[in-house]
């Protein structure tokens, strides 16, 4: 079946043309798309004809939601989407002063081993298609009723391990006669895959670009998130710095405070030695805890990130959204895959 919402409006006009119709097709059925309809049947601009081959030869993804949380905090909304191959992942609504943030997911399931990340439990299953990407933003705002001005691509999975498929994703998603969200407006968050973030920096993108960074050193960072073992600290800083170079965005590093773990003086300073002369900021993330790991909120993030100010190096704390709702990523569709069953519709539990 032809994936019709992962082609750019130049390659659907390839593809109607050789259906024979008219060229202005396919500006009209990239619109329905990314305008979240469920059916070719409301593409009432279309022959009927036309909806029925297109019935026949082409796949319309249309996510449903499984789970819906709602924070009684601060209206945070987590929704977890069945997808067509009966797989789920999850997508979160954040509301700030500045407008609403989506935060999508990339695969289905993560290989990348995090030992704090609930998503990687059970590894990788598939990757996500640039439709099932695209998905998440489109029926998140149809669900919500409200407009997203925001993306960070921090959910389930690692995008740059998606790495074809988050580009057209990024694409679709930026085009004028679509969602139309700016590339300045999206975040883009990676475990430190050295060779995808240089393929990234070639082409120019003016997203945000999120390094998980999370340890200053080999031996703390290899213990949190096996992938070090292939690059390491020293390969990774270098290959940030060449990203600046060639792109001149600053970097954010995500750090998860963890209790004993990474949040000493000796590593703040350790930190502030590796960023030293490094444009980009430190943003310190409380910890969200998680039932099959044994690692603990740190209690010491305030006084992690005022030694980090003293030696120059900006750090800001994350406000924690959604603290009553499965917050961490991957936890509400690892309660479903082991066969927790509640309704759709959920507040704080």
């Amino acid at each position: 079946m032809t994936d019709l919402k992962s082609m750019t409006p130049e390659e659907l006009e390839a593809y109607f043309k050789e259906l024979g119709q008219p060229k202005f097709r396919a500006m009209q059925v990239f619109r329905w798309l990314h305008g979240g309809v469920e059916s070719f049947d409301e593409m009432t601009n279309l022959p009927k004809t036309l909806r029925e081959r297109l019935k026949e030869e082409c796949l319309l993804t249309v996510p449903q939601v499984e789970r819906r949380q709602v924070s009684q905090l601060d209206g945070t909304i987590k929704y977890l989407w069945r997808l067509s191959d009966g797989n789920c992942v999850e997508t979160v609504l954040m509301r700030y002063k500045h407008g609403n943030t989506v935060c999508v997911s990339s695969q289905v399931g993560c290989n990348m081993g995090c030992v704090f990340c609930a998503s990687t439990l059970g590894g990788k299953v598939r990757d996500l298609t640039a439709a099932e990407i695209l998905d998440q933003v489109i029926f998140t705002e149809k669900d919500c009723g409200e407009t997203i001005s925001n993306i960070v691509m921090m959910g389930i999975g690692e995008p740059l391990d998606n790495f074809d498929r988050v580009l057209r994703f990024l694409t679709l998603v930026n085009h004028p006669d679509g969602v139309n969200i700016g590339m300045r407006h999206i975040s883009l968050s990676t475990c430190g895959l050295v060779k995808q973030i240089d393929k990234l920096a070639r082409l120019g993108l003016q997203l945000t670009l999120s390094v998980s960074l999370h340890a200053p050193d080999d031996e703390t960072r290899t213990r949190l998130m096996p992938v070090n073992r292939a690059v390491g600290v020293d390969l990774l800083m270098d290959t940030c710095r060449r990203y600046f170079e060639t792109t001149g965005r600053r970097i954010s590093y995500e750090y998860a405070m963890i209790d004993g773990v990474n949040d000493g003086d000796e590593q703040a300073d350790r930190l502030a030695r590796l960023l030293k002369g490094q444009p980009g900021h430190v943003n310190l993330i409380p910890l969200n805890e998680v039932a099959e790991s044994p690692l603990k909120p740190s209690r010491r993030v305030r006084q992690f990130q005022q030694r980090l100010e003293s030696r120059g190096v900006t750090a800001t704390v994350r406000r924690k959204l959604g603290g009553d709702i499965d917050a961490s990523c991957g936890q509400l569709r690892r309660r479903i895959m082991e066969g927790e069953t509640h309704t759709p519709e959920e507040g704080s539990t």
